[in-house]
């Protein structure tokens, strides 16, 4: 039932960031919010089960390049090294990388702080005298490194593909955070997902299992929760959209209905077959990649893929 006035406010203010970028993504036309906005302890919980779906490629890919070529990494890097992690997760990828380069400390950044507590703790026992120094914040924006690895070499870790849910203007804006945030001398390592065929995309964002519909739909319950909201959840349906023209996978929450709701005081209308644009994947070609990183002032070394060319791992030095 749709409701005239709107429902009272939570007694815990939300964060200001999630209630700003929420209300102003669903006052644009179209509508369309930051995925970064997906994690909370729910969200962080659906996608790590997203990434063990059979439809889900990126993962197994790129712990399989891991796998094969982390051995590498010594003679590229040097060792000894402080890894910086961007939007570590549960970080089941980085033990591979750690045990490789034999690091001399450990950073993971998530803005899902309990999530990122849970994996450091669990790191910091399976790699016991390893200073493992989380930092809870978002890393598009300003972040502070710990004062211990000051004066140490620097290499980034930025895997998943998570460079592809920004625009490429976008993408290259945070690659230079990233080079200033790490300084001279360091390094990237970064995953970026390939062009393939746009059926296997489409079924990695939209399994049959419903993962994915999960925790798109986990949105609306986080802006319910936080923000006092009373959008109808059955009245939206998960849509995975390849769209060619810009080389990306699109996920939107469509109303099936026309409807009213109310966030955070301020009421919206959507009409039947209206779209909240939720998250943008984009897709690179090998050249494209390459480019995207010098853009950003990095200056490729190295890029392992699978025999199916499904993914890239690159590594990068600090360029001018």
């Amino acid at each position: 039932m749709l409701l005239d006035h709107p429902p009272t406010l939570p007694r815990e203010a939300a964060d200001p960031a999630f209630r700003h970028d929420i209300l102003a993504g669903l006052s644009r036309t179209p509508k369309a919010t930051p995925p970064i906005w997906f994690y909370d302890q729910r969200g962080s919980e659906l996608f790590e089960a997203i990434t063990d779906l059979p439809e889900y490629y990126p993962t197994r890919t790129e712990m399989g390049l891991l796998e094969r070529h982390a051995g590498e990494l010594p003679g590229l890097t040097g060792r000894r090294r402080a890894v910086v992690e961007f939007g570590a997760g549960s970080a089941r990828k980085t033990p591979l990388l750690l045990r490789a380069i034999d690091p001399a400390a450990y950073v993971p950044i998530d803005i899902s702080g309990d999530f990122l507590q849970s994996s450091s703790a669990a790191l910091a026992a399976a790699f016991p005298g390893l200073p493992v120094l989380p930092v809870v914040g978002d890393f598009l924006g300003d972040l502070a490194l710990p004062s211990a690895i000051a004066n140490l070499p620097r290499l980034g870790f930025f895997p998943g593909s998570t460079i592809g849910n920004m625009a490429p203007d976008a993408a290259v804006d945070l690659l230079r955070a990233i080079r200033r945030l790490l300084g001279e001398g360091s390094m990237l390592l970064i995953g970026m997902d390939r062009i393939k065929d746009a059926d296997r995309l489409i079924a990695a964002y939209d399994d049959s299992q419903g993962v994915t519909a999960a925790f798109n739909l986990n949105l609306l319950t986080r802006i319910n929760r936080e923000l006092g909201g009373n959008v109808p959840l059955d009245a939206f349906v998960h849509r995975a959209i390849w769209n060619d023209g810009k080389a990306r996978i699109e996920m939107h929450l469509e109303a099936s209905r026309a409807l009213d709701f109310h966030v955070a005081g301020r009421r919206f209308h959507m009409a039947a077959g209206e779209t909240i644009h939720t998250e943008s994947s984009h897709k690179y070609g090998m050249r494209d990649a390459r480019l995207l990183l010098r853009a950003g002032r990095w200056d490729p070394v190295r890029e392992w893929t699978d025999p199916e060319g499904l993914f890239s791992m690159i590594l990068a030095r600090a360029g001018e």
